[in-house]
């Protein structure tokens, strides 16, 4: 059984199933192992790593700890209650009008911002007015409908992850920016922050920044120095303004003062730093990866909600959460009716009722015609959302179900 317990009840003989990190690197080769020396018990309590996963299977036990599943549903009501409802911008545009302009102008800001990076990388100035128009672009299509953006934005190539990943953190910043309800004129600013937040990593060798497998603790150090890199870079670009500079220095930091390169705690990091670790953190995990499956948007989201009492603004956390909803447009869901639906966009006010389109019967085990339903509305039957759903499990593509490309599968 996996149970979570506290590292101050950890004890030598446990196994630990997970240690509750998958976000960061961290000293051990293994997420499970037993824990034998009194070093690796020092070394996870030194960590900043406030709770662990347990196997009582293989291990000691700890009784009276909570279950897996009862702490995840414990985290996943706090989050929903926290979140309380929604405050993301109202749709003016269906999902399948704006995805032809989201893919253009996602395509186009991977291009440039893959060209920026590479002249970072061979020395040369980087042109960042190239790509004050492509922050517009995403924020004017975020405007219209977020969920297509986001989506678009979990979609990663392999040799293009650098780059894609940094468009992603770009729109999410953007979007962050509309949910805390700050000034218009302040957009571009966090949006060339987000795309440029990774320029540092042009400097690391491509032999440990693609690296499939755990870093060892000199590659690791090596890959930290792509913070003081970027700074320097971005300091001596002409035009780049004071908070893409601080994002590209402040965004491995943590609340708790575990991150880096300062070990900054609290408020001594800028808000748009604490922004951008939320937001890089949420396209990392729900991303694919050589070495590990995206998590599923909801999931993800508790996660980070759970860590967020030690390395995440508590405060920032709850409104990233609000401004994307529990479930994010491009969720798998299975609904009360025991259909598998694809969230398409969240509803006016309430976090729990998006829309969804249905598309298969789970006890027939058949696909049936995609429909529409507001959760919100009478028309839904009373329907609601039961759980998230991994899409690799049912081997379905949500993408492609709210495109109308098939089957999803």
């Amino acid at each position: 059984m996996i149970k979570k317990v506290p590292v101050t009840e950890l004890r030598l003989g446990m196994f630990i199933h997970d240690l509750n990190i998958g976000w960061m690197a961290h000293a051990f080769l293994r997420n499970r192992f037993m824990l034998k020396r009194e070093e690796d018990l020092r070394t996870i309590q030194e960590s900043g790593v406030v709770e662990v996963y347990i196997d009582t299977l293989k291990g000691l036990d700890l009784v009276g700890a909570p279950t897996q599943a009862e702490a995840e549903a414990s985290i996943f009501r706090e989050m929903v209650q926290a979140a309380e409802r929604m405050v993301s911008p109202l749709q003016h545009t269906s999902f399948r009008e704006e995805v032809v302009l989201a893919r253009a102008i996602h395509r186009e800001a991977t291009e440039v911002v893959s060209g920026l990076l590479q002249d970072a990388r061979s020395g040369r100035p980087m042109q960042v007015e190239r790509a004050e128009p492509l922050v517009d672009g995403l924020t004017e299509s975020l405007l219209r409908n977020p969920g297509v953006m986001i989506s678009l934005c979990r979609l990663k190539e392999r040799d293009a992850y650098t780059f894609q990943h940094s468009v992603s953190v770009s729109a999410l910043m953007v979007l962050f920016s509309t949910g805390l309800e700050l000034p218009r004129e302040l957009y571009l600013q966090v949006g060339m922050a987000g795309l440029l937040h990774d320029t540092g990593k042009m400097t690391i060798p491509d032999e440990i920044l693609n690296k499939p497998d755990k870093l060892t603790d000199a590659e690791y150090e090596v890959m930290k120095g792509h913070v003081a890199n970027g700074n320097a870079i971005l300091e001596a670009t002409p035009g780049i303004g004071e908070t893409a500079i601080r994002v590209a220095a402040e965004h491995h930091e943590r609340v708790a003062g575990t991150g880096y390169p300062g070990s900054l705690r609290g408020r001594a990091i800028s808000q748009e730093g604490r922004m951008a670790a939320i937001a890089d953190v949420y396209d990392a995990l729900t991303s694919d990866r050589v070495y590990h499956r995206g998590l599923p948007p909801s999931q993800a989201l508790a996660k980070m909600f759970e860590w967020s009492r030690d390395h995440f603004d508590r405060r920032l956390m709850q409104r990233f959460i609000r401004t994307l909803g529990v479930y994010p447009a491009g969720s798998l869901v299975r609904l009360d009716s025991q259909c598998l639906a694809v969230v398409v966009e969240q509803g006016e006010r309430d976090l729990m009722t998006p829309s969804v389109r249905i598309f298969y019967d789970i006890p027939r085990g058949t696909f049936v015609a995609p429909r529409d339903v507001d959760l919100a509305t009478p028309e839904s039957g009373g329907d609601a959302i039961l759980s998230w759903e991994d899409p690799a499990e049912w081997n379905v593509d949500p993408m492609a179900v709210l495109l109308g490309e098939g089957r999803g599968g």
